[in-house]
């Protein structure tokens, strides 16, 4: 079976009044995460990934490390990381649950202390990545930053919030050069 791009979670427009055009959401989901999903379809057909889960071939294709499937991971990790990012974000403001804003102050003292170290994460990611707030495997949250498409899951992590630091995010809407 194919993967398929899932449709964003909200209208493109919904996020403008927060910094995220219209014209971002069209290029950044329907052409660059569209792009993506295409190509590693193509790259799997035929292989030993074609008909596994997404997370199956994250995880098989990074731990493998063969350069002959460097295509495959970076196209599926970024699919999945994208389809996150997505779902992380939306329109309006939301009240943080209890039980989150609990364990971010268990885990960084505050929930400013916690934004400031993923803010932090992202502006110093050198070049394309991501940073990460993830739940450990022991249920510890940290904040953690991966190069291009590599995410939480190659590490046994679960992402709990992910901010693309690709200059593609937000290079329309952020052009001031």
């Amino acid at each position: 079976m194919a993967f398929e791009l899932p449709p964003l979670p909200y209208a493109h427009d919904a996020l403008a009044d927060l910094g995220m055009s219209k014209e971002t959401l069209e290029y950044h989901h329907d052409l660059h995460h569209k792009a993506y999903v295409d190509n590693g379809n193509k790259l799997i057909a035929g292989t030993e990934w074609e008909g596994r889960s997404l997370e199956d071939i994250i995880r098989g294709t990074y731990q493998a490390g063969a350069v002959a499937q460097t295509g495959i991971f970076n196209n599926a990790s970024q699919h999945w990381n994208h389809a996150q990012f997505w779902e992380m974000m939306g329109p309006g403001k939301k009240a943080m649950p209890s039980e989150l804003e609990a364990r971010l102050k268990d885990a960084f003292g505050s929930v400013e202390k916690f934004k400031e170290d993923f803010a932090a994460a992202g502006a110093g990611q050198f070049g394309s990545g991501w940073c990460w707030l993830v739940a450990d495997a022991d249920g510890v949250l940290k904040v953690t930053k991966t190069e291009n498409g590599v995410n939480p899951l190659c590490f046994g992590q679960t992402a709990l919030l992910g901010c693309d630091v690709w200059e593609h995010s937000y290079y329309i809407d952020f052009t001031g050069w």
